[in-house]
């Protein structure tokens, strides 16, 4: 059941918006979890607007994919969609009006898991190139020039140190037709959106279809490269906190928004600041085909030229590397970047390390 709880400690595995407030309700993932969209699903928590919650999320594994990873884990999932924590029900909330959704903190447990399926919409971006399953446990608790960073958890690959940038990929409001709907593909009211500006002191605006809007969240990524090109990011579970309000009118001075919408800070590059990059390119009269050959060519460059196994330089790209659209007037080809910091294949200065009394990753 929900419970009234106090502010959590501030840790190096706790990123939060400075004097984050304490949250007034919990939600356990054990208590409220749901594997599809459906305003036929009862409210976990019924909530006043302005209210703040804590949402403990399953990873997209649903638990089934845990350290030490490894393919034979992977092969036996068994789910529906992803593990999703609520809904939670806003009071007075109506079809036609807008939820805003603060995000205010984010907490992940120190290890996460990248991997790549076989199968047609299991392989991602490159199926046809990725017929084997692979699966990269990641180490969430590292450190590089003071920047926390996941690294590969076992020896035998080339060090890298992918800046944390956590966020949830799952979140929105229950549709409005008549459900079951699954969790895969994100819609008009949100879902699995996969964007990784939804960080934390992000403010996602979000079309309501129900009464009470009947928020849900979960599927959250320890950080992810703009396109997740194998299917997954660094997959972690966590526990989000957020504020979930009724607004009347965004920014634009819209009072109602027909889609999501949100406003962020980003993190723009993994580390925060200008850095250097190495990039690939796909020229392809179709986008998909001019992403496809941007990746293709960045997994062989990785392989050929930086020493990383073809499955991790593919698991590499889903977690570090951004998608670009860099042109689409130049017909009849269009193209995308692959960019990859350079930064990320330095790897860690400080495997493990604790933060001392206090530190937290506060951003403002």
């Amino acid at each position: 059941m929900p419970v009234a709880t106090t502010q959590q400690p501030v840790t190096q595995r706790r990123f939060a918006v400075p004097d984050a407030p304490a949250p007034e309700y919990e939600l356990s993932a054990d208590d409220a979890v749901h594997y599809e969209w459906d305003a036929a699903i009862d409210p976990a928590l019924t909530v006043e607007p302005g209210s703040v919650v804590r949402f403990d999320c399953r990873d997209a594994y649903d638990g089934q994919v845990d350290p030490p990873a490894t393919v034979e884990q992977l092969l036996a999932v068994d789910a529906d969609g992803h593990p999703l924590t609520g809904p939670v029900a806003v009071e007075g909330v109506e079809p036609g009006d807008t939820l805003a959704v603060d995000l205010l903190a984010v907490e992940h447990r120190g290890w996460g898991v990248t991997a790549v399926s076989p199968g047609e919409r299991e392989g991602g971006l490159l199926p046809e190139e990725f017929r084997e399953p692979h699966v990269r446990q990641w180490d969430l608790d590292a450190r590089c020039d003071g920047t926390p960073v996941a690294t590969f958890a076992d020896d035998g690959a080339p060090d890298v140190a992918v800046p944390l940038a956590p966020f949830p990929g799952n979140l929105g409001v229950a549709p409005g037709d008549v459900g079951p709907h699954s969790t895969m593909p994100p819609r008009r009211v949100g879902g699995n959106m996969d964007v990784k500006h939804l960080t934390v002191g992000s403010r996602l605006y979000l079309p309501v279809e129900a009464a009470g809007a009947l928020f849900s969240i979960g599927d959250c990524h320890a950080a992810q490269g703009d396109g997740e090109v194998c299917l997954t990011g660094i997959e972690a579970p966590m526990a989000v906190t957020a504020r979930l309000d009724l607004v009347d009118d965004t920014p634009g001075g819209d009072p109602a928004v027909d889609g999501p919408q949100f406003e962020t800070d980003g993190p723009f590059t993994p580390t925060g600041r200008d850095e250097r990059m190495y990039a690939t390119t796909g020229i392809e009269p179709d986008l998909m085909d001019a992403a496809k050959a941007a990746i293709s060519d960045m997994v062989a460059h990785l392989h050929e030229q930086r020493g990383f196994s073809r499955p991790d330089a593919y698991v590499l790209c889903s977690a570090a590397v951004d998608l670009k659209i860099s042109q689409v007037v130049d017909a009849p080809n269009w193209t995308v970047s692959a960019y990859l910091p350079e930064s990320v294949l330095s790897g860690a200065d400080d495997v493990g390390a604790e933060s001392p009394a206090g530190d937290g990753e506060e951003r403002e």
